[in-house]
């Protein structure tokens, strides 16, 4: 790749530069822009295999469920499943997704703080690994038929994330404290294992690694008081990816290898038999390969110290910036080459304030029509976006070796037309 900003250290795998214009997977994304429209988020195939495999390089013997509430994709779903993958998912929708992708029971690992009827139904039809959240969810489980469990627990552990996505603290509305955890496990001795999961967007390993280590003393604590122990540990997911350059970041195999070394310290410390790994990983397994491509309508000075750039999109297809505060950088698709001459700020087109998806970015100064591409996108952006103002949601595109396909069409007026009742 040419001498270039270091934005596009953030890019795909398969992102490069052609004659001015970024290339995705071999396609030019201003022709996928032409193509399919825009706002368009195109995921890069070889990224989301890479990072699958180094998963499971990083953990050959682990159950890695892919953390389907980052991305709902029945091609994502059945791509990864081709690497070896399952799904976590936490509703009946995320387990229709998953069974229409071909998963079976064996792979899958069913979540939900109140899980619905029909979510307890699917699971015991597919068999799957049912993570309980309650005391009073066991009868509920087995009255619907399930037959496989694991335990959540909490262990009282802070994460240094935001505090919006902090799971394992104090009063987290997730999983049961220790008491409780050990209670139900002594009501369900053919327990499988236990699950933890500290928090998401995760930059630093020490939560992480203070949880396998409270795993460890806890499961020792219900082999001593109840002679039983976890035949699987589910440590979750959590692996933060950066989304601009300034920020902090491990590989996949920094993180997993530091997860499984201490699991194995932990375990052998406590004299425990050795017990099967699961991991739910989902946001470091699709950002990266996801990138947001808008076309810019106007620039606007707002004062002497900004100037917006509009772009076609906002917090409907993207709301993270607005809910968490979260950063992006940006790189002018249509001119990648061109050296930066200002900075500029990336407004939607919604009308809300804060409809702002990059306070500063340095860019080749915009035009209309110029397409702009937000990288690090492939995670919580469609997969939480709505139809604010009536925008329906934007299309989605896999592309590999020179060929774009259609993986979720973009919505109409007329779509969201068809839910009223006159």
């Amino acid at each position: 790749m040419p001498d270039v900003p270091h934005v596009f250290d953030l890019l795909p795998d398969g992102a490069s530069i052609a004659d001015g214009v970024l290339v995705v997977g071999g396609v030019r994304a201003t022709d996928l822009a032409e193509r399919f429209g825009t706002p368009l988020v195109v995921y890069d195939e070889a990224t989301l295999r890479n990072q699958a495999r180094a998963y499971r390089a990083a953990a050959p013997d682990a159950l890695v469920a892919y953390g389907t509430k980052a991305f709902p994709s029945v091609a994502v779903l059945r791509l990864f499943a081709e690497e070896g993958l399952g799904a976590d998912v936490s509703t009946a929708g995320e387990l229709a997704f998953a069974l229409r992708a071909g998963l079976d029971g064996r792979r899958l690992v069913v979540h939900g703080n109140n899980k619905e009827d029909e979510l307890l139904r699917g699971a015991a039809e597919a068999g799957a690994l049912v993570v309980l959240d309650s005391l009073d969810e066991l009868e509920r489980a087995r009255g619907a038929g399930v037959e496989r469990f694991l335990v959540r627990v909490t262990p009282g552990i802070e994460a240094d994330t935001h505090e919006a996505v902090k799971t394992a603290h104090h009063g987290s509305k997730f999983g049961l404290p220790p008491d409780d955890a050990a209670e139900l496990v002594r009501r369900l001795p053919s327990c499988e294992g236990l699950h933890v999961h500290v928090g998401s967007q995760l930059m630093h390993f020490g939560a992480s690694l203070m949880t396998v280590d409270w795993v460890a003393q806890f499961a020792a604590r219900l082999r001593s008081e109840l002679d039983w122990t976890p035949r699987l540990v589910d440590l979750g997911g959590g692996l933060g990816v950066r989304h601009v350059v300034e920020e902090p970041s491990f590989t996949i195999e920094e993180f997993v290898g530091g997860l499984v070394g201490e699991l194995r310290r932990a375990w052998h410390l406590q004299q425990l038999p050795e017990a099967q790994l699961a991991l739910e990983p989902g946001r470091s397994l699709v950002s990266r390969a996801g990138i947001t491509l808008y076309t810019v309508g106007g620039v606007k000075r707002a004062s002497a110290a900004t100037t917006y750039v509009t772009v076609d999109g906002g917090m409907s297809d993207n709301p993270r910036p607005a809910m968490y505060n979260a950063r992006y950088a940006a790189v002018l698709a249509s001119r990648a080459d061109a050296e930066p001459d200002g900075a500029f700020a990336i407004a939607g087109k919604h009308c809300e304030s804060g409809d702002v998806l990059i306070e500063r970015v340095e860019l080749p100064r915009p035009r209309r029509g110029d397409i702009l591409a937000v990288p690090v996108t492939g995670a919580y952006t469609l997969a939480m976006s709505s139809t604010y103002n009536a925008v329906p949601r934007p299309a989605a595109v896999l592309v590999a070796g020179g060929d774009a396909r259609l993986i979720r069409r973009r919505e109409t007026v007329d779509d969201l037309l068809a839910l009223e009742s006159d």
